[in-house]
């Protein structure tokens, strides 16, 4: 199965994972539409929605390129109402925005834990909410959350409880909406990677170039994604996928093209034993 000529909706698509799923499914001529905040340049995070655009464009597909802040919901109203006046309907949703915090209870203010949760959880679920009365009209509809298996091992909680809650708040929506859609024929399905990404979340906030020298390129999460995607719903409903095993199954061996450094072990991303 093609994505070619699918309405692929992204949140947080202006670099990183985001940019990198919808690059790969421009590569068969899909048409996405960039859902992020950040429009205008900023040195110290690259990439906005009009240069992730133009690199959907260049890739081979058709984009919208559309500010909007998902903790709001006529913002997210107003997007969604864009993308199917312009391209018709919707067929996959991908809910990749999030905001991260690794700090414990004493050192989390309530600014930055309602931030977690408004676009995390929030934003998840309001982005799904308005988003499937179009995905219900779809013939083969997907809604992919970045978000890790519930794994509830104290450890995942005692050093970040309000970040662990915001993702795993993420999860919940997909095992919540996988079985109340089930008959509808959507796939609702969980995505997350086996080590650490190379992003500007890991460089910035999670330990700078020596950490990214241990990490793995976005593009094995998209294209696990893009497996995801080209399944068929029906059949593919309910899961949390991790990269590495996806891409085993559709027949990968090759690993060391991720990397970032080939030489350097690899940092196993979070709440995975």
């Amino acid at each position: 199965m093609s994505l070619k000529d699918k309405v692929i909706v992204i949140t947080g698509a202006s670099r990183g994972i985001g940019h990198a799923i919808a690059v790969r499914a421009a590569q068969d001529g899909a048409k996405v539409a960039i859902l992020a905040k950040t429009a205008d340049a900023n040195p110290k995070l690259p990439g906005t929605i009009h240069t992730a655009a133009d690199d959907v464009k260049t890739a081979g597909g058709q984009a919208l390129a559309i500010q909007c802040d998902i903790r709001f919901e006529d913002q997210v109203a107003a997007a969604i109402t864009k993308v199917v006046t312009d391209f018709g309907g919707i067929d996959v949703l991908v809910n990749n925005a999030s905001a991260i915090s690794l700090t414990g209870t004493l050192a989390t203010d309530l600014k930055r834990y309602r931030l977690m949760h408004e676009i995390n959880v929030g934003g998840t679920f309001l982005m799904s909410r308005l988003a499937l009365p179009h995905l219900l009209k779809a013939t083969n509809p997907h809604i992919l959350n970045m978000s890790p298996p519930l794994n509830m091992d104290k450890k995942w909680f005692k050093n970040h409880v309000a970040y662990t809650m915001a993702k795993y708040g993420m999860s919940m929506c997909t095992l919540g909406m996988a079985e109340e859609f089930a008959d509808k024929g959507v796939g609702v399905n969980s995505l997350w990677p086996e080590t650490a990404i190379a992003t500007a979340a890991v460089r910035n906030l999670l330990g700078g170039d020596d950490t990214v020298k241990g990490c793995r390129l976005p593009a094995i999460v998209a294209d696990a994604a893009y497996w995801i995607l080209t399944q068929p719903a029906k059949d593919t409903n309910g899961n949390f996928f991790i990269d590495s095993e996806v891409l085993k199954k559709s027949g990968v061996t090759d690993f060391a093209k991720y990397a970032v450094d080939p030489t350097q072990p690899l940092h196993r991303d979070y709440f995975l034993d």
